[in-house]
């Protein structure tokens, strides 16, 4: 004989209720701590900006060597290599690529043994790792660069998905470090300066393709370097401070904590 169904005890419904909002208080805590990793998070809930704010934000003065002196000493070695010892361009690329990869190598062994964070000496040590492998496959010193083309790109077509389905990527991040959640998306000005700001960024990555790119087809390897690195952390930091400037003009108080 089937049994009657039971009825539930008092208070599950609102424990279900409870459960369902614990999700997306959850998932908003993590989006929020991972948002203030970003080079954003350390300068969003600044109501000033210094020299030593903006520095932080792009990984201190070791974040901002481990960015630059891999690429720097590749390009220098290569080229003094190449137009003063005058080198063949294959012979050059291997001590040149193994001067690069070296540095990386001790950036990240400074990091751990240091008990600092490694996560982004790590990962660009894989990046350096990667683009020299390439380069050493195909014998030509340019294919160091070629990763970091993909990569721009990726951030161009995952930038514009966002703007597209009209949750722009910098107003997701801007919502979560600044305490307004989704509630930005309801207000056209933010809305709008959403959508402006994940623009920017989508040109940041887009201006570094259009003027690479073409360096790279016409085998400029001195020139494609230097862009690489004159367009890498100091435009980053530009467009960094720039975002800042119009996300205090549009929350000019201080940021609610995060519920």
């Amino acid at each position: 004989m089937a049994r009657p169904p039971q009825p539930r005890p008092e208070g599950d419904e609102s424990a279900d209720a409870s459960n369902d909002d614990a999700s997306p208080n959850e998932f908003a805590r993590q989006f929020a701590a991972a948002a203030e990793k970003s080079g954003l998070g350390a300068l969003a809930r600044d109501e000033k900006l210094s020299g030593h704010d903006l520095l932080r934000a792009v990984g201190g003065v070791r974040g901002v060597l481990e960015a630059l002196l891999p690429g720097l000493v590749f390009l220098v070695s290569y080229a003094l290599l190449t137009s003063v010892a005058a080198w063949p361009t294959q012979t050059a690329l291997v001590p040149s690529l193994a001067a690069s990869v070296g540095l990386a190598v001790v950036f990240t062994v400074v990091r751990i043994a240091t008990k600092g964070q490694p996560t982004q000496a790590i990962a660009g040590l894989i990046g350096v790792i990667a683009s020299a492998a390439l380069s050493l496959w195909s014998g030509d010193a340019r294919d160091n660069y070629v990763l970091g083309f993909f990569t721009n790109a990726a951030y161009v077509i995952a930038l514009l998905v966002s703007m597209l389905i009209r949750w722009p990527a910098i107003g997701v991040i801007v919502g979560f470090l600044m305490g307004d959640g989704t509630a930005w998306r309801s207000d056209r000005r933010k809305m709008r300066v959403a959508q402006f700001l994940t623009l920017v960024w989508i040109g940041l990555f887009a201006a570094r393709l259009l003027v690479q790119v073409p360096l790279y087809l016409v085998d400029n390897v001195a020139a494609l370097g230097v862009s690489r690195l004159l367009m890498g952390v100091p435009l980053y930091a530009l467009v960094l401070v720039f975002t800042w400037l119009v996300v205090r003009a549009v929350y000019p108080s201080a940021p609610r904590s995060a519920e």
